[in-house]
């Protein structure tokens, strides 16, 4: 297969702010193509665009959870680079709702748009550029981004932690099923990390109890999860397919 290390064109989805900016800044400072997705940021999606190195970028909206809307993104982020060597699945949504505290109709509300944006929306961007990568016959990848409240549990963000750990299942049978087509699937796992949508809960006593989950005595940054995203679509990181990757601290060990 001839999958070039650099010069690759790159889908991120939900890339308006966060982590979504910071992989694509470091796909860009890569010296690859990025197209920047964002579902209703677009203003912020534009300032990720006007912060990336290099040229040939590309700004691509659209709702990852409507098949049709899928379909745009990928065909768009195509039309725009030349098609798309690499995916990273990182658009999600992640609400408090604890099942004591939340009623029934807004229970059921919060686990469809989980279950919609977070699996269903990373089940139809991969398969539409998986098919792309496919019928090019050139390999690729796909990087999707989970989260360490699949394993240990997510009692204010049920629905987050349960879509999260079928992201991971959904990345390792596709890893099983695109290997002979050249294509790698792998799957982050992320602690804590700081964004802007997550800062003000980093001062205080909170902020304290947070930063205390690791042994580090800190949070990660948005681009230290960014350069794990960026090696798991390498060349030399096609015998990690299948895996789920840990980004956490030590914070939560799994056996």
């Amino acid at each position: 297969m001839n999958f070039p290390p650099t010069g690759r064109r790159v889908l991120v989805t939900g890339a308006s702010r966060g982590l979504g900016r910071a992989v694509s800044r470091a796909f860009a400072a890569n010296g690859d193509r990025v197209a920047v997705h964002y579902g209703t940021r677009e203003s912020d999606a534009r300032d990720t665009l006007e912060s990336l190195a290099g040229t040939g970028h590309a700004l691509v909206g659209g709702d990852v959870s409507d098949p049709e809307g899928a379909a745009r993104i990928a065909d768009a982020a195509q039309d725009a680079l030349g098609g798309i060597d690499v995916l990273v699945n990182n658009a999600a949504v992640n609400e408090r709702h604890p099942l004591p505290t939340t009623s029934y109709e807004e229970w059921a509300a919060s686990w469809q748009r989980h279950l919609s944006v977070n699996l269903l929306g990373t089940a139809l961007l991969s398969h539409r550029a998986a098919r792309s990568m496919i019928d090019r016959g050139t390999g690729g990848r796909i990087v999707n981004i989970g989260s360490r409240g699949a394993f240990r549990g997510e009692p204010d963000h049920p629905a987050y932690g349960a879509t999260k750990a079928a992201v991971h299942a959904l990345g390792q049978s596709l890893a099983v099923s695109l290997a002979p087509h050249g294509i790698a699937v792998a799957s982050v796992a992320p602690g804590f990390f700081d964004t802007e949508r997550v800062s003000a809960r980093l001062t205080g006593p909170e902020g304290e109890a947070i930063r205390a989950q690791s042994p580090f005595g800190r949070v990660a940054t948005a681009p230290e999860i960014a350069s794990a995203v960026l090696w798991l679509s390498s060349p030399e990181a096609e015998w990690s397919s299948g895996t789920i990757l840990d980004l956490n601290g030590a914070s939560h060990l799994r056996t």
